[in-house]
């Protein structure tokens, strides 16, 4: 069985990205079961979606200390999931900070850069370039797609970039292949760590 967490805000794709990952399970025969909270996402507000794949999968909502992977849209909601995390798992994250919208009128920068060192220090951590991979791509939209396929070339997904690609054609529509695809090899290159 693999469990998954996918952590972000509103708008940054969390959703499509965890139905991305549960049809490249079921094309493969297997379970998959996703769920998502969503709270106040339409106003950047967090976002987490559970992703659960395996055979004695019963429920979509992965227990505490029970996740393989995070997958983190934005790091200060990486952090806040990492009670997910299980011992020797791995988090894939965007470099890219969100300042939070309850943080809006804050004279206080937030850059990210704390929450990336707390995460590099916590566990084993993989940073995406986020403005790089996302401007290659050709949009901030396909930042989901760059955090698949940095995920999937670094061998913590257990999806690998084919299965990754052919499930973009199969379920994005045809005018979004292009610019997908490019943002899920882009950000397998621009990832360190």
């Amino acid at each position: 069985m693999r469990n998954y967490i996918l952590a972000g805000v509103g708008g940054q794709g969390t959703v499509l990205a965890s139905k991305l990952i549960a049809s490249c399970a079921m094309r493969r025969g297997q379970k998959a079961r996703t769920a998502e909270t969503i709270g106040m996402a339409q106003r950047g507000g967090c976002v987490v979606s559970h992703v659960r794949v395996g055979e004695d999968t019963y429920s979509p909502l992965v227990p505490l200390g029970e996740a393989d992977l995070i997958i983190g849209f934005e790091p200060a909601e990486a952090v806040r999931n990492l009670p997910y995390l299980r011992e020797g798992g791995a988090v894939v994250v965007s470099s890219r900070a969100v300042k939070p919208i309850t943080d809006a009128f804050s004279p206080k920068k937030y850059d990210g850069a704390d929450m990336l060192d707390y995460l590099r220090r916590q566990v084993h951590t993989m940073v995406v370039d986020a403005d790089r991979a996302c401007r290659e791509a050709g949009s901030y939209k396909a930042l989901n797609m760059a955090l698949l396929g940095a995920a999937a070339s670094a061998g913590v997904l257990g999806i690998g970039m084919e299965e990754l690609e052919q499930a973009i054609r199969e379920r994005l529509p045809e005018k979004l292949h292009e610019i997908n695809l490019r943002a899920a090899r882009a950000g397998a290159k621009y990832m360190e760590g």
